[in-house]
């Protein structure tokens, strides 16, 4: 299943999420364009979770967990991650404030990755990619728009199917599959399934369902109306 768009338009210019997205696309290019900066980038920024355990007083080990999040490891990484992040970035944003989504989203990253680290504590396998910030994001989406449908390409039989999701059932399906993920990989004792880290993908979404109603913005009544039925 791949989603295009949801239901909900947004009521003002995301520039985060546009910001956002900018960054790791351009991140992205740059690697591509030069194999050798790439390595560089991937030995330096990426976060490996044995090396950060190893030297857990090196702040360039704590900065890996933030560079990270805006590397990614081919064009179906980037590509899947930016456009959940453009469909669902912006309504969040829109609920959240500009400012207030950039924490949000940096904390999400946060929690993920610090996620990922303890439940593979021996790994030397390079960490990058925005998947775990972006299951913030999810998070919230789910939690301020829960009636929302999001329209998802469903190829049957090589044919294009277009069908509305809810949500609900989109993002709770989503979060299970990881989560199905991330027990088995334990259960098997593998660390990293297929290259995908499944418990910073579990770990961000947590952070968001706790994060989000922290950091949403309250909505207030005009104060027009207040001096109308309370004229004091």
């Amino acid at each position: 299943m791949l989603p295009l768009k949801d239901t909900i338009p947004s009521r003002s210019f995301p520039a985060v999420n546009w910001a956002l997205l900018a960054a790791n696309v351009v991140v992205f290019l740059l690697m591509a364009r030069n194999a050798q900066l790439a390595e560089a980038w991937i030995d330096s920024l990426a976060l490996v979770p044995v090396r950060l355990l190893t030297n857990p007083l090196d702040p360039t080990e704590w900065l890996t967990i933030f560079t990270s999040m805006f590397m990614h490891g081919g064009w179906f990484h980037l590509f899947s991650n930016m456009l959940a992040l453009y469909i669902f970035g912006d309504n969040v944003e829109d609920r959240m404030g500009s400012q207030r989504y950039l924490i949000f989203y940096l904390l999400c990253g946060v929690a993920a990755a610090l996620t990922h680290v303890f439940f593979n504590p021996t790994s030397p396998i390079p960490t990058v990619g925005a998947s775990g910030a972006l299951s913030g994001v999810l998070a919230a989406y789910l939690l301020f728009y829960p009636s929302a449908r999001v329209i998802t390409l469903v190829p049957i039989f090589f044919l294009p199917w277009f069908v509305e999701i809810p949500a609900v059932v989109y993002l709770g399906f989503w979060f299970l599959s990881q989560l199905a993920n991330g027990v088995f990989s334990i259960l098997i004792d593998v660390q990293a399934m297929g290259g995908v880290a499944w418990w910073a993908h579990i770990g961000g979404f947590a952070a968001g369902l706790v994060l989000a109603p922290i950091f949403r913005q309250q909505r207030y009544i005009r104060r027009y109306y207040l001096d109308q039925y309370y004229p004091w």
